[in-house]
């Protein structure tokens, strides 16, 4: 029997518009969609889906608010077996605008992230979440939050996970207290310059292109599995949250990556509208 962990998520919740395309608009064109899907999303809340889809214990800390779109975004959450905790309860969730293309997966979003959140994050009010944990993962959004959590992860001697999509001012006290960044091709320090900054493990996604990794001086890769891409919305949230459940099961750090890479395949070979109901299948079938 697989011991079950538990991942404990930091970060944005959003509410995704989804437009299936046959091609982006170029500007001041209008163009008819294939199909559109109003979906809880956001890199920690997709994260901490991929964690409970896997049949594992998601718990994420967040900021939802109370309006229309923030119930929605909670009954998301909570269909998708997340236990999720609101440190904004005042505020208005971020509403995101996403259009897949069709033909090859490939995705544009517009989103306000964060922007207008007024948090109620103390190192108290995290403490107990911290405690319960097997890892931490941080999206970087909510730095307030984000921070109060690593604070106490540090200290517990917790690994702490960050998906670096791309850089935010929280990061210049938040990379000390990192023991994995896991970044996106397009985040701009280079692993040199994140090592420097106290971080240990850097690894780095790169789409269809292998996944790369350093520690103590040596340089990994592993490559990612060939899929037919149908909507690359959300994959490296999913791979994120893959990531942290490898790490909380102490797997070897290549063990790790192949088995993000392999949940991430299965997000990305699906639709909005499907990919967690597969992942949980995939998931049983193994």
């Amino acid at each position: 029997m697989v011991a079950l962990v538990a991942v404990l998520c930091v970060g944005l919740t959003t509410v995704d518009v989804i437009q299936q395309v046959a091609e982006f608009p170029t500007p001041g064109d209008k163009v008819q969609s294939l199909g559109v899907h109003l979906a809880t999303g956001g890199p920690a809340a997709n994260a901490a889906a991929t964690v409970a889809a896997l049949g594992h214990r998601a718990v994420l800390l967040t900021a939802v608010g109370g309006d229309a779109f923030g119930s929605f975004a909670a009954a998301g959450l909570a269909e998708r077996g997340v236990e999720f905790h609101d440190f904004a309860p005042d505020s208005r969730i971020s509403l995101s605008m996403v259009a897949v293309r069709e033909r090859d997966g490939e995705r544009t979003v517009i989103s306000r992230n964060a922007a207008e959140v007024d948090l109620q994050a103390t190192v108290d009010a995290v403490t107990p979440f911290v405690f319960q944990a097997d890892v931490l993962l941080l999206d970087g959004h909510l730095g307030q939050l984000a921070l109060a959590a690593a604070f106490v992860a540090k200290d517990a001697g917790l690994p702490v996970v960050l998906d670096a999509g791309s850089w935010k001012p929280v990061l210049e006290d938040l990379l000390p207290l990192v023991d994995v960044a896991a970044c996106s091709s397009a985040f701009e320090p280079t692993e040199d310059e994140l090592h420097a900054r106290g971080v240990p493990l850097v690894i780095r996604t790169n789409g269809a292109n292998p996944v790369t990794w350093s520690c103590d001086g040596e340089f990994h890769e592993r490559p990612v599995p060939a899929v037919e891409v149908r909507d690359t919305n959300g994959a490296g949230d999913v791979w994120h949250g893959a990531l942290a459940v490898a790490l909380a099961r102490h797997d070897p750090i290549a063990d790790a990556v192949g088995w993000a890479n392999a949940v991430a395949a299965v997000r990305v070979r699906n639709t909005a509208q499907d990919w967690l109901e597969e992942l949980a299948r995939w998931q049983d079938s193994r």
